[in-house]
């Protein structure tokens, strides 16, 4: 078994293709990735990351980076990959090389506890001011949708979103239906934010079959051995622990066998 590190990368430039040593990047984003108070990472796609260069047989450090830096900085060769919640569309795959889905989430709209706005009504959402993460698919889906109805603020952080919610400058916010728990904590009674209208999902051609590493397009052989790694991973069942621990609820691409995802 390959030498294992978590330590976090520098963006120097990445090894060269025939090494081991592999960069992975990641935006923090909680539950899938953050720093512990002594300031290690750790998170589900931390954990899982560190699991599938286990059993690739690779060396593998990581990366911070923004969500806007991640597909330049990776086609800068800043790093070997992307492993940060990144959903399959048709326009990313014209600049990268996607894995196999490692797992799937829906989107849901959030707005304030008192509001009654319903944002799947048209008719309500004339005039009103939406927030979304920049660069992400809720970003594709709201502007097809709704760009020619509601006005849209687009932010670099889900947090960002949630500060501009608390001062009222937003009426709605579509997010990521795992994610919002921390940053709105829907769960919680006191919660300024209530969930509006059922998670979205579809259609497939905005939000994708799924999130998936990214690769650049040539590095078909670095592609290969974490599809065989997200396979095995699935097939074995190693995959549900880490699931079970940072996220509480399933979130497999159609169940044990990643192979249905293809």
């Amino acid at each position: 078994m390959a030498a294992f590190s978590i330590a976090v990368a520098s963006n120097q430039a990445a090894q060269a293709r025939n090494s081991n040593d592999v960069t992975l990047a990641i935006e923090l984003y909680p539950p899938f990735s953050y720093r512990l108070p002594d300031g290690s990472l750790d998170g589900f796609e931390i954990q899982l990351g560190n699991l599938l260069c286990e059993r690739a047989g690779l060396h593998c450090t990581w990366s911070d980076q923004s969500w806007d830096a991640l597909i330049p900085g990776l086609m800068m060769r800043k790093y070997d990959a992307i492993l940060s919640s990144m959903s399959v569309t048709p326009e990313r795959a014209q600049q990268v090389l996607f894995s196999h889905p490692y797992y799937n989430t829906a989107h849901i709209w959030v707005v304030a506890r008192n509001s009654t706005l319903d944002p799947t009504n048209m008719a309500q959402m004339k005039g009103k001011v939406i927030g979304v993460q920049r660069g992400t698919t809720r970003d594709d889906y709201v502007t097809r949708f709704y760009g020619s109805t509601a006005t849209i603020r687009r932010y670099v952080a889900e947090q960002d979103i949630s500060n501009d919610m608390r001062s009222g400058r937003l009426d709605a916010a579509l997010v990521d239906m795992l994610t919002s728990r921390d940053t709105f904590r829907l769960q919680d009674a006191d919660s300024l934010y209530r969930q509006a209208a059922a998670p979205i999902s579809k259609p497939l051609d905005v939000f994708g079959p799924g999130i998936a590493m990214a690769f650049r397009p040539r590095d078909k052989a670095l592609a290969e051995r974490f599809n065989a790694a997200i396979d095995e991973v699935y097939r074995d069942g190693s995959i549900r622990p880490i699931m079970d621990k940072y996220i509480g609820m399933d979130i497999l691409v159609h169940g044990d066998d990643v192979q249905d995802a293809k």
